[in-house]
């Protein structure tokens, strides 16, 4: 009898599972996403909910569409810090069998964008010169991304928010702060005032204390998106600032905050990422501003 009553409850948890994942799949709008874009669509919908290791896998498939299209199951695995059993988990909510159909969407995402004679490998005699040929390659994928789907709508709102504001509040840490200083720094160059929020001594907090409504705020923030950022967004949020975000995926915590967000998704190589592609579309924001005062 008691062995009935385990297996009664196993099954019992496995048809709510079940029952689970219906509903979700439902919420979607459609159980199976045909094309990468479809799946895009899906994620940034808002219709998701995922658990923290699932939310971790979305946003890796999300950043790096070629890795999961030219990776084995292991190696994606690996670079989204979860195990392969996850990978396979995710794709199922989709309605996929495993993981390898999945992988499908990605793959052809990636042949469609493959320009005429990509592959060809070149020997370098040296490692250093190999790191560098590397890194400027990633530089240029990032800058060919932007390129390819820029949200000029976005960028045109987020100018005229930052040309409105008294105040400029730029803020991002971490891998964020060279972006961030950067821009602060020009934007004072062409004489647009504005507070570079850089923490020195834990102060951030207090950098943004006299924030209000007639104020701006420019984020700049990239997964994992463990900095103090998010926060002082938040607070930003709470006084009714006007707020504007470059970051790398719809899941980013500064989206819900953001008047509006670009989306910018820098490639990496050998584990450094580029950030050719966040500094040319934040010049192109500081040049926008400039310009829209000027008129």
């Amino acid at each position: 009898m008691s062995g009935a009553r385990k297996t009664s409850g196993r099954s019992s948890a496995d048809e709510a599972t079940t029952r689970k994942r219906g509903r979700s799949l439902a919420a979607l709008g459609h159980i199976k996403p045909q094309t990468y874009e479809e799946l895009r669509a899906v994620l940034s919908s808002g219709t998701v909910h995922f658990p923290k290791r699932l939310r971790q896998v979305a946003i890796f498939l999300w950043q790096h569409p070629s890795d999961v299209a030219l990776g084995t199951i292991a190696q994606v695995a690996a670079q989204a810090g979860v195990q392969p059993s996850t990978l396979v988990r995710f794709a199922q909510i989709f309605g996929y069998a495993g993981f390898s159909d999945f992988q499908g969407l990605f793959k052809d995402h990636v042949k469609a964008s493959w320009p005429e004679g990509r592959g060809e490998q070149r020997t370098e005699p040296n490692a250093d010169l190999h790191f560098l040929r590397g890194m400027v390659g990633a530089s240029q994928a990032s800058l060919s991304r932007i390129e390819a789907g820029f949200d000029i709508e976005s960028f045109e709102k987020m100018v005229a928010l930052l040309s409105a504001a008294e105040l400029i509040y730029v803020i991002g840490s971490k891998r964020a702060f060279p972006v961030t200083s950067y821009l602060s720094l020009t934007l004072s160059q062409q004489g647009v005032r504005n507070v570079l929020v850089d923490n020195v001594g834990s102060t951030a907090l207090d950098q943004v204390g006299c924030i209000g409504r007639r104020d701006a705020v420019l984020a700049v923030s990239f997964s994992p998106y463990n900095s103090i950022t998010p926060d002082l967004v938040a607070v930003a949020h709470e006084r009714r600032a006007r707020i504007v975000t470059i970051t790398d995926s719809t899941f980013s915590p500064l989206v819900k905050f953001s008047d509006t967000w670009l989306e910018v998704v820098e490639q990496d190589f050998a584990g450094f990422r580029s950030l050719a592609a966040s500094l040319a579309v934040g010049m192109a924001l500081v040049h926008g501003v400039v310009a829209q005062r000027a008129e």
